[in-house]
């Protein structure tokens, strides 16, 4: 059996907006109410995307680390959801500076992302409507979702899948450039010492 492809995701966003019990509805399909915020957590998932086997490391970040260690976390992983809470439009106004940081960091190659509006079972209480969302994913030049880990409405199984998706067309995109330009770099090399030897 062919070794499964492995994708390193993290997670980022305020506290308190719903990054573990994201991972978790994705993880378990259930809802958890209680556990602690200032806790990060690594999981492997397994999981079949287009016939293929894809082995998932998801780093869930606490929200709260230093900046050191949220570099680190940026350095880690190959794909990002950056989350905010529509109740909450502080979270929302987070997400570009964090999105820069990740340009800063991973240049000069182009960060991965998914935007997850969640909360979406609390509209009553929104202050961020979802054609804000959908402008800014076009301003980040990424796709968008909008869900709720706590009913699971919004497809979040596909949120995770995408950025996976993503990933691997990056990389095959990253392999296919890299090979060639090795094959150039030879050329190149055959090339100058020819011209050498005949000047």
């Amino acid at each position: 059996m062919a070794k499964s492809a492995e994708v390193k995701l993290a997670i980022f966003g305020r506290a308190g907006v719903g990054k573990s019990a994201l991972v978790v509805r994705f993880l378990t399909k259930r809802f958890i109410w209680e556990y602690d915020p200032t806790l990060e957590s690594t999981y492997r998932h397994q999981a079949t995307i287009d016939d293929e086997v894809v082995t998932m490391e998801i780093l869930d970040t606490a929200g709260q680390e230093d900046t050191i260690q949220r570099e680190g976390h940026m350095r880690w992983g190959e794909g990002f959801v950056l989350v905010y809470d529509i109740t909450d439009r502080g979270s929302f106004e987070e997400v570009l500076p964090l999105k820069n940081i990740l340009d800063e960091i991973k240049k000069p190659k182009n960060v991965t992302l998914i935007l997850v509006g969640n909360k979406a079972d609390l509209d009553h209480s929104r202050q961020v409507s979802t054609e804000e969302g959908e402008k800014l994913a076009t301003e980040l030049a990424c796709a968008f979702y909008e869900c709720s880990a706590c009913t699971g409405e919004g497809n979040i199984t596909e949120i995770f899948y995408e950025l996976c998706r993503e990933v691997r067309r990056r990389k095959m995109v990253q392999g296919k450039t890299r090979r060639r330009s090795s094959t150039t770099h030879v050329k190149q090399a055959i090339n100058k010492m020819l011209t050498k030897i005949s000047s």
